[in-house]
């Protein structure tokens, strides 16, 4: 009987949370599959010859005086939206990270806080939920309705839903801190807020500033996409001139966006690897160990940083000249008023319940199947693209053969994450049918950018102490592989796909919009003939629908710890 308690006791790891977690996930990939097959044809023959002139025009870009001058202001339009929406989603996201976290709270109402001050800690949760539930498509389509096709329209698209997801983040990291110096200073008798200033701030500042300059790299790339909507930049002008197949001026553009992104890689990862984070996205999984580089003789990098980032906010406000003052003028007031009278009562009856209900089911498996793409994609090309190759063996013993692998590997995945999500939709329509798999293959491309950046930082900041246990038992580079790395690097290879999931169905409604299928292709239709009752009850669903998929990824986290 010992021996059997002893055999259940040591089998039941394996039928625990992540198990069933990962036991439904398959039934679900099944399921995403099945609706993407669709029982119809999915390739269309007769788009070959347009893909094929796509690509080909990569060989041939347009560097023309007159165009190459078009692409510098539109790459400063772009870069200033990112930097001016970066800006204000700090400051949102300073003051929204501290009200919603519960180290706050606690230090204002005590440890033994009882349900009901608890409340407005929850309320600060929740009211922060709706704005990054929304893509920022979706916010700037709202802004050009009130204040018109105008810069501040762009900047307040990417400053509120970014704003409110740093909001979040900088909770948690806050509230993962650890609390011995600012209870210390409670117990003084200092005030909560200077106990936080000065007691839990300092500790989380690195990962702070860290989780800001990834923020930004986001920020460039939502800036191309608000081209969708005419805002103006890099996105705008290759939506021109891809309705105009002028494919050598689209990758000119392109090209652009590869040096803007990898420059603020770039700066990006340099900045972090001074500060001492090990990821450019810290999702707290608490693992010991990691790589920390940050000393005292980096500091002054970190602060040239800190003034170049200055200067540049102070240039991208005077490139733009946004007004602000239109938020405030009696137009903008009257304009938001009509639209939200004309969007009530949402127009919520059964045909369109129903409508809503199938295509939410189409859109959830759209990004089930892009994650599943970007995550495989990722897990294999994120041990090229690190510079410790699999993991088991030093950065010391690398060769050139194994540097240009990893610099290659960096390269597809900067040009998958470069290209907006859309445009990688209308590539894959020129040889499959509008539907459910041309926008999963969009966003599964995009995000395999994305995720395999941040998976090859894990592999890179991977704890070398069990490696050379390993080593030194006699194992082989397979075996060390097996039993050292992929243990080592799984948890987060797991996190951050859960994280980029909340991400890839936002997306839906950006590709959805180019004709893609879900949620965004009714959307687009809604939008078109102006149904605004129809868009707010689909911009409800799609809001539950989030939520439901923020719940989910938040249950398989915690199982993750």
């Amino acid at each position: 009987m010992a021996q059997t308690a002893s055999w259940r006791s040591a089998r039941r790891p394996y039928f625990g949370k992540l198990f069933w977690w990962g036991l439904a996930f398959a039934g679900v990939l099944v399921w995403s599959a099945v609706q993407a097959a669709g029982g119809r044809a999915l390739v269309n023959p007769a788009g070959w010859p347009l893909a094929w002139q796509f690509f080909k025009a990569a060989l041939n870009p347009d560097f023309s005086p007159e165009f190459l001058l078009l692409v510098w202001d539109a790459s400063l339009i772009t870069l200033s939206f990112a930097v001016c929406g970066s800006f204000f989603s700090v400051l949102l996201g300073a003051v929204g990270g501290v009200l919603a976290s519960e180290v706050w709270w606690r230090s204002v109402w005590g440890a033994e806080a009882g349900a009901a001050r608890r409340l407005p800690w929850l309320g600060v949760r929740a009211l922060l939920a709706a704005p990054r539930a929304a893509h920022e498509v979706v916010w700037g389509l709202f802004f050009v309705n009130v204040l018109g096709l105008v810069p501040l329209s762009a900047i307040l698209a990417i400053a509120i839903p970014f704003g409110a997801i740093t909001a979040k983040v900088f909770s948690e990291i806050l509230d993962e801190m650890p609390r011995g110096p600012m209870l210390a200073l409670l117990n003084s008798g200092v005030s909560p807020f200077k106990a936080l200033l000065y007691g839990l701030l300092p500790q989380a500042l690195p990962n702070l500033l860290s989780y800001v300059f990834y923020r930004f790299e986001c920020a460039i790339r939502a800036a191309a996409v608000l081209g969708l909507i005419g805002a103006g930049g890099l996105g705008y002008q290759v939506f021109l001139s891809l309705q105009s197949l002028r494919y050598e001026q689209m990758w000119t553009l392109f090209l652009a966006l590869f040096l803007l992104s990898g420059v603020t890689d770039w700066w990006s990862g340099l900045v972090r690897r001074r500060l001492g984070g090990s990821n450019r996205l810290e999702l707290n999984l608490r693992q010991p160990g990691g790589r920390r580089t940050a000393t005292g003789e980096t500091e002054p990098v970190v602060k040239f940083s800190l003034l170049g980032g200055l200067a540049l906010v102070l240039f991208s406000f005077w490139y733009l000249h946004p007004d602000f003052g239109q938020l405030l003028s009696p137009q903008s007031a009257r304009l938001l008023w009509e639209l939200l009278r004309a969007s009530f009562p949402l127009d919520l009856g059964a045909g369109q319940l129903a409508e809503l209900l199938n295509l939410a089911g189409q859109t959830l498996a759209m990004s089930i199947l892009a994650l599943t793409l970007a995550s495989v994609g990722g897990f294999a090309l994120s041990f090229l693209a690190s510079r410790r190759g699999s993991g088991s063996v030093d950065a010391g013993e690398r060769s050139r053969w194994r540097a240009g692998i990893s610099l290659a590997a960096r390269g597809v995945l900067l040009v998958a994450r470069a290209i907006p999500a859309p445009v990688w939709a209308l590539v894959f329509l020129f040889v499959l049918f509008p539907g459910i798999l041309p926008g999963a293959l969009a966003l599964g491309v995009y995000t395999l950018g994305v995720l395999g950046r941040l998976m090859a930082e894990v592999v890179e900041n991977l704890d070398d102490r069990p490696l050379r246990a390993l080593r030194a038992q006699g194992a082989t580079e397979g075996q060390v592989f097996l039993y050292g790395v992929l243990p080592g690097v799984s948890p987060s290879f797991l996190a951050y796909s859960l994280y980029r999931w909340e991400v890839c169905l936002r997306a839906t409604v950006i590709v959805g919009l180019v004709g893609a299928g879900g949620l965004g292709r009714l959307l687009n239709e809604q939008l078109s003939s102006f149904d605004y009752p129809a868009v707010g009850a689909t911009l409800l669903v799609f809001l539950l629908l989030t939520l439901g998929v923020d719940l989910v990824s938040a249950a398989v986290r915690c199982a993750l710890r």
